[in-house]
């Protein structure tokens, strides 16, 4: 019997020769879909809907052995995307290694099935990152489906961000620089001006081809969340000189030279995104996935002193969520089986250990599988 990733493996093949009919391609979008069919298709009438009269675009799709249909829709609906099927969930960053290894465009744009593309948004992406020799990466303002605004610029993960991650006290902290965001007026105005950020978030982010050649692909260690923050954190320390790289409680952007590679907001660049739609299919597993993604992160590129600190806020969270958890149940809220299976991913967070901090996917069954 032939595993997932050996039939992966066959599909990919397929998909280089016809890439290979190409030498190079002005962008390379890429979309790694998991059981999110509809959006998937609105996402990927959104790129088709916006050519550039010059630039020239390539489309490849990953499907992560989605059972609804995904896979199935794009090869009748959207002929000229390039599909990988996988027969096994490999997870967010090993799927989209998977494109890079393929991809051909100068410029990399990582696009979540549960985004849509608005008007010229990509190609004032691909333009700021053409102006801009210094940018490594650049990332749009998000929008919810209603229009409103959505934070999608951060900074890289701190005590305090994990502190309000577990006890939102006061909007205006949660909300706040204190919290790793960015004023919302920054996205304002008629002609808002790009800023420079830690990250954007990994719903759409744009990025150098060079950049990846240099840093290299998204770890695979992260199955799902962090990949991009990872990825980030890897080009803004890259070549920094010695004393400034992530040795400390965390990474200070602003301890560089000029001549190292920034991350920025476009905010006049503008998308949709329906956050959460993959992740929402598996709570209380994701949860579990997101701190350990987290914890492996830490372990990563944080001091020991910070990587202390963040295991007991954590484990005080977990206990402050397990009263609110069991309050609910009292209080008939919550089912038995929503309980129980809350407090199961909350004693597995709680566990986390050194020796066990690489991210496994929740099941790796192939397609068809029960």
């Amino acid at each position: 019997m032939t595993n997932g990733l050996e039939q992966n493996n066959d599909t990919a093949h397929s998909v280089a020769s016809s890439l290979n009919e190409k030498t190079t391609t002005d962008l390379s979008i890429i979309v790694v879909s998991y059981n999110t069919v509809a959006l998937l298709r609105k996402c990927l009438n959104s790129i088709y809907a916006h050519p550039h009269s010059e630039w020239q675009v390539e489309v490849i799709v990953v499907d992560n052995a989605s059972h609804d249909g995904s896979a199935e829709m794009v090869r009748a609906e959207f002929p000229p995307a390039h599909l990988i099927a996988n027969e096994a969930n490999l997870g967010f960053a090993r799927a989209n290694n998977q494109a890079l290894e393929l991809a051909i465009g100068q410029y990399i744009l990582l696009l979540n099935p549960d985004t849509e593309l608005l008007d010229e948004a990509v190609w004032k992406m691909l333009a700021f990152l053409q102006a801009t020799p210094n940018v490594a990466v650049v990332g749009p303002a998000l929008l919810y489906p209603d229009g409103s605004y959505q934070e999608g610029s951060f900074r890289f993960p701190s005590l305090l961000q994990i502190f309000f991650d577990f006890f939102p006290l006061n909007w205006r902290l949660t909300r706040s620089r204190l919290n790793g965001r960015y004023p919302r007026q920054f996205y304002q105005g008629e002609h808002p001006e790009p800023f420079e950020i830690d990250f954007p978030l990994g719903a759409c982010l744009m990025v150098k081809q060079s950049v990846v050649q240099t840093i290299g692909k998204l770890d695979e260690h992260f199955f799902m969340y962090m990949e991009e923050i990872d990825w980030c954190y890897r080009i803004k320390a890259a070549g920094t000189p010695q004393g400034y790289g992530a040795t400390g409680f965390r990474f200070r952007a602003g301890r560089r030279q000029p001549h190292h590679w920034q991350i920025y907001c476009l905010p006049s660049a503008k998308i949709i995104h329906h956050a959460g739609a993959s992740s929402r299919q598996f709570r209380d597993e994701m949860f579990y996935q997101l701190h350990k993604s987290r914890a492996y992160f830490y372990q990563k590129h944080y001091s020991p002193p910070f990587q202390f600190g963040a295991r007991w806020l954590t484990r005080i969270g977990l206990g402050w969520l397990t009263l609110q958890a069991t309050f609910g149940r009292i209080r008939g809220k919550m089912s038995r089986d929503d309980y129980n299976n809350r407090l199961r991913a909350y004693r597995r967070v709680w566990g986390l250990r050194e020796t066990n901090l690489t991210p496994q996917p929740p099941s790796l069954k192939r397609k068809g599988e029960s």
